[in-house]
């Protein structure tokens, strides 16, 4: 199990958040040309914006040299903005009248952005809409629209420190695939001072187990809040058993920022994290080694989450048509594995898989976890809601779990349909 070289990530652009501040005022004076919904799309001279929040320099200089050769082919100008703040920036944008053209847009800002009128919806007008993940689509579909191009994904893994494993014992054949196979690994692992898992205290987190317990927030049409089912009470109270056992930890009760740092520092034998983590341990910690193994399975089967980020347009832009002619070359094929060999996410299309796999095998449980990952709600205030959790399930430990998914239920159905 030794580890090849990986790529190196800083942050994960999946996770950026993009909040649809301030745009309750701002759905009118939209050209009524923009709808999209005819295949109608705005056209002229004018050069197009593109607003990104950005992991660092990597990713910064691979989406302007992506922008910068469609740039040279079409013939029409293009620029490349880094948000400081990506949230603010992209809400004073739309507030101003003079949003990007193009922009980074995550799933929980889907809703309200499209609520307002402020997004295209060009999804089914893309000639590789069918090389996306469905998963992915279904990410940032709303209201039976297919909104707008997923840019790159990332999904959670178990990821296990080999030389710790070893001096525990534990053998390949010990990778758990199991509920009661990880309960019964992370106790070996824990010893020295050290936890045998550690994980963030949060539904992004803590929803693989949910997932794995056949639970979810909302129903797959987001039409119904399911928070308080009977699988997900399930889900928390296997790992409030854990950790109550003191086999798994919450990394900031052992002294970490995140799961990398814990699993990085040695704190923690394994983690649940994204691939962004490998950049951080090729950083920071480029001595420990690691195995990346698919989540165990639950009494429902397996289950992990997934993060994602898509390719806004701006229903306010006067050259939609440029737009989409640079978000297919952005999603395309090569576009995609190039930016994955630059700074690391995993290609949003299908056809990529093979490519991405081939170069990166020791990663493959991450792209394996689509299969089944689930994303996070795209409802509008879904934000808020699952803060609230996030702030309840750093108890869960003494907390009682129905209790926790009863609030969130109650929540939910404030937003929900």
């Amino acid at each position: 199990m030794t580890q090849r070289p990986l790529i190196r990530r800083t942050a994960a652009p999946a996770l950026i958040a993009v909040a649809a501040l301030a745009l309750a005022g701002c759905g009118s004076g939209f050209d009524d040309t923009a709808d999209g919904g005819d295949g109608g799309l705005t056209s002229s001279d004018d050069g197009l914006t593109i607003l990104i929040g950005s992991s660092g320099e990597a990713e910064t200089a691979a989406v302007e040299e992506a922008v910068a050769a469609w740039s040279d082919e079409s013939g029409i100008d293009a620029s490349v903005q880094v948000a400081n703040d990506l949230n603010q920036q992209l809400a004073q944008g739309f507030a101003a009248g003079s949003p990007p053209d193009v922009f980074y847009l995550s799933t929980d800002a889907l809703a309200g952005y499209a609520d307002s009128g402020a997004l295209l919806p060009y999804g089914e007008q893309l000639s590789n809409a069918d090389d996306f993940y469905p998963s992915l689509v279904q990410n940032f579909t709303y209201e039976d629209e297919f909104y707008c191009a997923p840019k790159d994904f990332s999904t959670l893994a178990l990821i296990i420190n080999e030389g710790l494993w070893a001096d525990a014992g534990l053998t390949e054949a010990d990778v758990p695939t199991s509920w009661e196979e990880l309960a019964d690994v992370a106790a070996t692992l824990t010893q020295d001072g050290r936890v045998g898992l550690a994980f963030g205290a949060e539904y992004q987190r803590l929803g693989v187990f949910m997932a794995q317990a056949g639970g979810a927030l909302v129903t797959d049409d987001g039409t119904e809040a399911v928070a308080d089912s009977p699988e997900n009470v399930d889900g928390l109270t296997y790992a409030q058993e854990q950790l109550q056992a003191g086999s798994f930890a919450y990394v900031a009760d052992i002294g970490a920022g995140w799961g990398g740092e814990a699993f990085g520092r040695e704190l923690a034998a394994m983690t649940i994290e994204g691939n962004w983590i490998t950049g951080a341990m090729n950083a920071d910690y480029p001595d420990v080694e690691y195995l990346v193994a698919e989540l165990p399975a639950g009494p429902a089967g397996q289950g992990t989450m997934q993060f994602t980020n898509c390719w806004g347009i701006a229903a306010d832009s006067p050259n939609q048509e440029a737009a989409l002619q640079l978000v297919e070359s952005l999603t395309s094929t090569d576009a995609q594995l190039a930016f994955s060999e630059a700074f690391g996410p995993m290609p949003s299309i299908e056809s990529a898989a093979a490519d991405w796999t081939a170069a990166n095998p020791d990663l493959a449980a991450f792209l394996d976890g689509s299969a089944y990952a689930v994303g996070i709600p795209t409802n509008a205030g879904i934000s808020q809601v699952i803060s609230d959790f996030n702030a309840q399930l750093e108890s869960l430990e003494t907390g009682d779990p129905a209790g926790i998914l009863s609030s969130v239920q109650t929540n939910l159905q404030a937003i929900v349909g």
